[in-house]
């Protein structure tokens, strides 16, 4: 061959690798095809993960742990389980009695969620486990019951201002506004000794009336119980701050009690039949009207009595094994970044909305993405698919594995995903940190409406709630370690419209068939939109990351936050404001330099010339969140590290822009001393210099 034929050849192999490789939006339009999609495979998932009740620590929830190993390898995605050893709690007994005055008789309650007629789950209700709250406080105790509407900080005060004392007393209160928790540290906080926690019917139970409830409605039955956890903080409660193993440092549960994290009076979740029961022995005021029930419920009062309840609980702790399942997908070009899809396995009953739904759809998004590697597709970064375990105890799984490789993740992880109920309703709700928005909402310009073929999910989201995006300060989900923790950008996201069976054991397959998602193509909708952001967060070169969304956030916050110091003259929010204005240039100015690379990346692969400055470009979009973290943590709450996004103090599930300085503001307006205030300003100065710290992580300029 003559010198001339063999440079003709290079030059048009060449061209051949240059010009005939598949575009990396190919595959992305291909991940959400019918072709790829499967809601029947969907639906045999969620059938086969919610055949049995499956709580953290069971032979169920390791059954199921190994069916989500098995789908994942069978998708050619490396896969592996890590384990830990962690401190659950499980009930021993219960009893609940209902002293009336005489001649009426004591009742007792009989603590059980009852089994429908037809009910296909019947066989395997015995294995549910008895109605409680995960960590309660094990005692025995008999008092006056006191009704104490929802629980909150406010419902207290009221109490206070009609003359109530609800010292010594055990409180009736509903489900329905904050963490269950909050509403036992709360009662506690007042002198009350025992608490009793249920969901009413007007709340759960369709309004009264001639509501149905389920299998006839969506509505949970009179004897449903909504069961669940106590604990505040997050991970296992004997290992803070640490990941758990076999041998390993551990606090005792007395030191467990002694820092607060477990709540000191007894209590346990009860039915809308028996609160209601209760609430008919409770006399004394009228409640305010907004207190009242549905229009044919008793009329509720406060009391303290004269019904009178002996409430028993004992509970035990146990160090039990627990499963996370990991499957690894090796980025080509960047396999130390890593674009992180979670949800977790276990469930209080048989969780078909929660979390299986969920789970039901990263099994979908694992098949997939294995379906695209077949087809040549490898991501640019590392995608990890994680299903967590013992979630529902206090986000256990994701918190240990996040302590165990913190660093490892600080340095490398782009953003995590988080579905926990992906399906409950045909509405379509995402959280998510601000620098993500866009992302989400293109997202959903491209994935098909479930419920509607002529338009998208952008569509009907728009016209249910104008696009809202919800924020991520809420400690209620395993996206908590991530972002709160560590400061890693975060998302979650559903289709949901009210969930009244919400940890019952009427959340099962047939409720889900029925009411949740009866052709599964919700499922398929979930899984089409938290895959395609997780596939452009691996392969776009540029991290599609808007940070000038993120300022103008903060500055919304801080004009909210504005109104509400008007009256502390000496509290000064200048040094947050032009920390944000500092930002917004940042932003600006990356955006700028976003859009440079963006236009030279036809010519790239040739030269690699920019490849550097691409690395540093993305490090400098990654790292930004990271900066909103202060390593003292919130005060009081030291894992909490994210001074923008965190958990209020008195609602674990409360969602809060800049938790701290919302702290030392309630303290400052209980106290009303100049040292309250003082601390009030010193919070405002470390949120301002977090995002200052923000903005020059952004900018990547030394000073």
């Amino acid at each position: 061959m003559s010198k001339g034929a063999t440079l003709l050849a290079i030059a048009t192999s060449f061209s051949f690798f240059l010009f005939s490789s598949v575009p990396k939006s190919t595959y992305h339009s291909l991940y959400i095809s019918n072709s790829l999609s499967s809601n029947a495979s969907i639906s045999n998932h969620l059938y086969t993960l919610t055949r049995q009740p499956h709580i953290a620590g069971s032979k169920a929830n390791a059954e199921a742990a190994a069916y989500v190993l098995s789908v994942f390898t069978s998708a050619n995605i490396q896969s592996h389980i890590v384990s830990y050893q962690v401190s659950l709690s499980y009930p021993i007994s219960r009893s609940l009695t209902l002293k009336l005055p005489p001649p009426e008789l004591p009742i007792n309650f009989k603590l059980r969620q009852e089994i429908y007629e037809g009910d296909p789950y019947a066989d395997q209700a015995k294995d549910v486990v008895p109605t409680f709250h995960a960590y309660a406080k094990s005692g025995t105790v008999t008092g006056p019951v006191a009704y104490v509407n929802y629980g909150r900080v406010e419902d207290f005060e009221t109490l206070k201002q009609m003359g109530i004392n609800v010292s010594g007393s055990i409180v009736l209160a509903k489900y329905g506004e904050i963490f269950r928790g909050d509403i036992v540290s709360n009662a506690y906080r007042e002198g009350a000794i025992g608490a009793l926690v249920y969901t009413d019917r007007k709340d759960y139970g369709g309004g009264g009336g001639g509501a149905r409830w389920f299998p006839e409605d969506k509505w949970l039955p009179p004897s449903g119980v909504q069961v669940g956890t106590l604990y505040k903080e997050i991970g296992d409660p004997t290992t803070p701050g640490w990941a758990s193993g076999e041998e390993c440092e551990r606090l005792s549960i007395d030191e467990v009690e002694k820092r607060g994290d477990f709540p000191l009076i007894p209590s346990l979740p009860i039915s809308g039949d028996d609160g209601e029961t209760i609430m008919r022995s409770i006399g004394g005021q009228l409640a305010n009207d907004d207190w009242q029930g549905s229009e044919d419920a008793p009329l509720y009062r406060v009391g303290p009595g004269p019904g009178i309840v002996n409430l028993s609980y004992t509970g035990k702790h146990v160090i039990e094994k627990i499963q996370n399942v990991i499957g690894v997908i090796e980025g080509a070009e960047e396999p130390d970044r890593f674009v992180i899809l979670g949800n977790h396995r276990d469930a209080w009953t048989f969780g078909a909305v929660d979390p299986n739904s969920g789970t039901a759809a990263l099994l979908e998004v694992a098949q997939r993405l294995g379906k695209l590697q077949q087809k040549g597709w490898r991501p640019r970064r590392t995608i990890i698919l994680c299903n967590w375990d013992a979630e529902e105890y206090g986000l256990i799984g994701s918190a240990e594995w996040v302590e165990e490789n913190r660093e490892m993740l600080a340095s490398k992880a782009v953003a995590y995903l988080n579905v926990d109920s992906a399906v409950c309703g045909p509405t379509f709700y995402a959280s998510a940190t601000p620098q993500l928005d866009e992302l989400l909402k293109q997202a959903t310009q491209q994935v098909q409406d479930p419920d509607n073929s002529s338009q998208t999910v952008y569509q009907s989201w728009l016209s249910s709630s104008n696009l809202e995006l919800g924020r991520l300060g809420g400690g209620e989900s395993d996206f908590a370690a991530f972002l709160q923790h560590i400061g890693v950008p975060a998302a979650t996201m559903s289709f949901h419209n009210g969930y009244p069976v919400y940890h019952s054991m009427y959340d099962d397959f047939i409720w889900m068939q029925k009411f949740g998602d009866p052709t599964f193509q919700r499922h398929v909708a979930v899984a089409s939109v938290w895959g395609l952001v997780a596939l452009w967060l691996a392969d776009e070169e540029v991290l599609p990351f808007n940070y000038l969304s993120y300022a103008e956030e903060l500055e919304k916050y801080t004009k909210e936050l504005k109104n509400e110091i008007s009256d502390y003259k000496e509290i000064s929010l200048t040094p947050l404001f032009k920390s944000i204005e500092e930002l917004k240039k940042t932003a600006s100015k990356v955006n700028n330099q976003k859009e440079a690379l963006q236009e030279n990346k036809g010519w790239r692969s040739i030269r690699k010339k920019d490849d550097l400055k691409l690395r540093e470009l993305n490090d400098r979009l990654m790292m930004a969140e990271r900066a909103f973290t202060d390593r003292d943590g919130l005060l009081g709450r030291t894992w909490y590290k994210h001074l923008v996004y965190g958990p209020s103090k008195y609602n674990e599930y409360g969602s809060k822009s800049f938790p701290g300085i919302d702290d030392a503001l309630e303290m400052a307006k209980k106290l009303n001393t100049a040292e309250s205030r003082k601390l009030l300003q010193h919070e405002i100065w470390r949120v301002s210099r977090a995002v200052k710290q923000a903005s020059q992580v952004l900018d990547g300029v030394l000073t």
